[in-house]
């Protein structure tokens, strides 16, 4: 008879704590205008900044940094509406995340632009893409959001992205050597949001198979990409 298989440890899906404080975030020539325009907060060229980029860019960790240091609420796009406008700017700064032309009700977008510079508030809005490309049904709030300064996150180069795989997998408590970070670094997409779904699937993976974090254990995860 053959040998019964060892018994498979179950992966529960534990909860990480990220960190948005500034000394935490991660510099590079990708990002590094849009944190140099959120830290010369308050001499912006404007009241109103949107920070675009693909998701998982580091926009909400610059969107904290800022919200820190003017005291701002945080509000989800898709939340906006027009009974909740006043409460939104009630400190006199503001985060909108996550921001597009389908996530926001616009006449109420529209009326916060208009009650946040008739307040002098301050607000940062994130979104995908920047502002000018998107297609709007109210013409004003096209024209506002068309004039509105923009600072663009882009994808990290190979130095930034090794220092986020370091820092994703020191955040889950995990030692790595570098021949399994040359490896990631070789093979997945050149995005944040690429190094953090494959440092969360191999810790997953070792977990499951009580095994450690290698490049051995990479390479079986992401067996068929080329070499």
């Amino acid at each position: 008879m053959p040998a019964p298989l060892p018994p498979r440890q179950l992966a529960f899906a534990l909860a990480h704590h990220t960190s948005f404080a500034r000394e935490d975030f991660l510099e590079g020539p990708s990002n590094r205008a849009a944190l140099a325009m959120v830290e010369r907060w308050p001499d912006w060229p404007d009241r109103l900044l949107a920070v675009i980029g693909p998701e998982g860019s580091g926009k909400s960790h610059l969107a904290a940094i800022w919200a820190e240091a003017a005291g701002a609420r945080f509000l989800a796009a898709r939340a906006l509406g027009e009974a909740n406008l006043l409460r939104a700017l009630s400190t006199g700064a503001l985060v909108i995340e996550n921001v597009a032309a389908e996530a926001v009700d616009e006449r109420a977008m529209f009326h916060l632009i208009n009650l946040a510079r008739e307040q002098g508030a301050y607000m940062l809005m994130t979104a995908a893409a920047a502002p000018s490309g998107w297609v709007l049904k109210v013409a004003d709030l096209a024209s506002r959001l068309r004039a509105l300064p923009v600072v663009e996150v882009g994808p990290p180069d190979d130095a930034l992205l090794r220092a986020v795989l370091v820092k994703l997998f020191a955040d889950r408590q995990l030692a790595v050597d570098e021949s399994l970070l040359t490896y990631l670094l070789k093979r997945i997409d050149r995005s944040f949001a690429a190094a953090r779904a494959a440092v969360e699937r191999l810790d997953r993976e070792a977990l499951r198979l009580r095994r450690p974090v290698t490049r051995a254990l990479a390479a079986e995860m992401l067996r068929g990409a080329p070499s």
